[in-house]
């Protein structure tokens, strides 16, 4: 809603953490400090439809140890490196390593609850 970019600093700033997003964010709110006044409501307004604040825990995002040792272990799969050496350098498991390289692209993607990015 309010873009990638805004999605992303969010993350960085708030990733791991519970925050309340107020109906109307006001102009020194860190959500309108930090990706500005139409972003912030516009993320407000997702959230909370207007009506009451709401409390909300932020992903980690691509900012997460998970997600860089996914990027990692895919990065290493695209050099073609070994399963061994990924796994010893990853802490994945084999099973792990063959479980990504089969499921393809996007094999993180859990569409049960809305994405922030």
């Amino acid at each position: 809603m309010a873009g990638e970019e805004a999605a992303l600093a969010i993350a960085k700033v708030r990733g791991g953490t519970e925050v309340y997003i107020p109906p109307n964010p006001a102009a020194d709110h860190w959500l309108t400090r930090l990706i500005g006044r139409e972003a912030a409501q516009a993320v407000a307004e997702e959230l909370t439809c207007g009506l009451a604040g709401l409390r909300v825990e932020i992903p980690l995002g691509p900012a997460g140890h998970a997600a860089r040792q996914r990027a990692k272990v895919d990065a290493m799969l695209a050099e073609g490196r070994s399963e061994r050496d990924i796994a010893l350098a990853t802490g994945y498991t084999i099973r792990g390593i063959r479980l990504r390289r089969a499921k393809g692209p996007r094999r993180d993607a859990d569409n049960r609850q809305m994405t922030l990015f």
